[in-house]
């Protein structure tokens, strides 16, 4: 019945409203990259360790690439060398050039990932996204990396993520961390990284890591095991529910010949690579006399006009390009990934574990796993820390083969599904609680807010997303003065609700039993 006082005949209307407040579904992909770009600059201001949003990789390019002048401009410039050997090299990548063996190492100070990985998240149905860069590219070093060593770029600084990391502290809405140069620190810089990730994560509720094994992007010649044994000493023991890490590396697709050239041999010496063509028997004379035209400032073609016609004469430099590119594509798993849990969320949900799919633009694995070896990353009777196998399977190529968080003896929370559909919940229902924030706490807001969320996770259960063959099999919730609050309690403003769900989790282990029946 209307309260209002009507002093003048006539008809008034009054609108009613139709639906009472409903719990509206938080956003579950939104991944939150941090790492070093080509540049970082919006309306003409730096933007560096600034979280960006964007919503597709153009939006990326035009705030943190360089702009495109008469030709392309290399966003990401890697340097390699090829250094010649007195005999086939035992260990690392290598290509022979007549009858000459040449490892092929980089410049360690010119790698990043970060560039690539956003093209492999978007690649792989990405669309949100946070940006968070911490700088531009340091400078080379001049050198190609010792055959053995470990890949660390000397320019990506610890400090510098963590800073990144911590801008996200004001930020809810990215759902997953990402840094994919965090494998080019230091085995203990790393963990320092993770754990104040997953630590972050642990704080704020609000979203996961996904993580890449160092060691991923090659085979260890002690033994492959030791890369995941220091991976696993190295991401503590807190908030490993929050956590999830993909190994191998993955050999993608990502670049093509457009996009390196001969400025990434050698530091752009153009006679080093002259030097490497002169020991070819017959000679290449075109493509030396090429090479001996740019070197001495003689050709007026454009650097991407000689790459295209050294690609058409030489082979060897096309060969040499080639195998570049190879070690270029090797790439940490987590930006795909990415791309592949935003694509499922959209499809499926949240509630579908991200496994038993392929990675799109993969065309290899730098190390093959069998079963026998992902037993070992898949359960660890000591820590407890599951990897999540990336496999690849005769004709369907590579699957991602795991769903597990790093917590994997939790019973609770052993399945990056079950945690992220949580966090889902958990975000929806806080953000319409806020609704009721000064709200009479009495029995009528109590049955509102009970009804609400009810609603929601009937919802839920409908598409999917919980256990149970009825409502009451699947959640319960539960509000009021003797159930979930004291009369101290209300006293003193508190609103308590409790509500408790079967979250669906994958089929894991399929065991499927025969039994022969003798016929008589």
């Amino acid at each position: 019945m209307s309260k209002k006082t009507f002093k003048a005949p006539g008809i008034y209307i009054e609108e009613v409203a139709a639906f009472p407040n409903s719990v509206a579904q938080v956003e579950t992909a939104i991944p939150a990259f941090i790492g070093y770009t080509p540049r970082a600059e919006r309306n003409g201001n730096d933007c560096s360790f600034e979280p960006i949003k964007i919503t597709s990789f153009i939006e990326f390019e035009r705030v943190f690439c360089f702009p495109d002048g008469p030709e392309p401009v290399q966003q990401y410039s890697p340097q390699y060398y090829l250094v010649r050997q007195n005999s086939k090299p035992k260990e690392g990548d290598f290509i022979l050039i007549g009858s000459e063996y040449y490892s092929i190492l980089p410049d360690a100070s010119t790698i990043y990932y970060l560039y690539n990985s956003i093209k492999l998240f978007y690649q792989n149905g990405g669309g949100k996204a946070y940006i968070v860069s911490v700088g531009g590219y340091g400078k080379a070093s001049g050198a190609a990396l010792d055959i053995g060593d470990p890949l660390v770029n000397p320019n990506v600084q610890l400090a510098d993520l963590l800073k990144g990391l911590s801008t996200l502290k004001t930020e809810e809405e990215p759902t997953m961390y990402i840094c994919p140069e965090a494998t080019l620190l230091s085995s203990a810089e790393n963990g320092t990284l993770m754990q104040n990730m997953l630590l972050q994560n642990n704080e704020m509720q609000t979203a996961i890591s996904i993580f890449d094994v160092i060691g991923g992007n090659r085979e260890n010649p002690s033994g492959n095991n030791l890369d995941i044994e220091t991976f696993r000493n190295n991401t503590g023991t807190t908030g490993l529910n929050y956590g999830a890490a993909y190994y191998p590396f993955l050999g993608t697709t990502i670049m093509g010949n457009q996009d390196l050239n001969y400025t990434n041999l050698f530091g752009g010496d153009v006679r080093a690579l002259a030097t490497v063509f002169n020991s070819i028997q017959p000679p290449e004379k075109s493509s030396l006399e090429l090479l001996k035209s740019i070197y001495n400032s003689e050709n007026s073609q454009s650097v991407n006009e000689n790459h295209r016609t050294l690609l058409a004469i030489s082979v060897t430099y096309k060969n040499i390009i080639s195998a570049v590119l190879q070690l270029v594509n090797i790439l940490p798993a987590s930006g795909g990934m990415a791309g592949v849990v935003t694509m499922l969320d959209n499809s499926r949900g949240v509630w579908k574990a991200p496994a038993n799919v392929s990675i799109t633009g993969v065309a290899s694995l730098p190390i093959k796993i069998n079963q026998a070896e992902q037993e070992n990353l898949n359960v660890d009777a000591v820590s407890g820390k599951s990897i999540n196998a990336i496999r690849n399977f005769p004709g369907r190529g590579a699957l991602v083969w795991g769903a597990k968080t790093l917590d994997g003896n939790n019973n609770d929370w052993r399945y990056i599904n079950v945690r992220r559909t949580m966090i889902f919940i958990e975000q929806s229902c806080k953000k319409a609680c806020l609704n009721f924030v000064f709200e009479p706490n009495d029995a009528n807001t109590w049955v509102r807010i009970q009804w609400m969320i009810e609603n929601f996770l009937n919802n839920l259960w409908r598409q999917g997303a919980l256990a149970g063959s009825t409502p009451r099999d699947a959640y319960f919730v539960k509000c009021g003065l003797g159930t979930t609050m004291t009369s101290q309690d209300v006293l003193e403003g508190r609103l308590i609700v409790t509500l408790g769900v079967a979250v669906s989790r994958p089929a894991e282990f399929i065991v499927s039993s025969f039994v022969q029946q003798q016929m008589v």
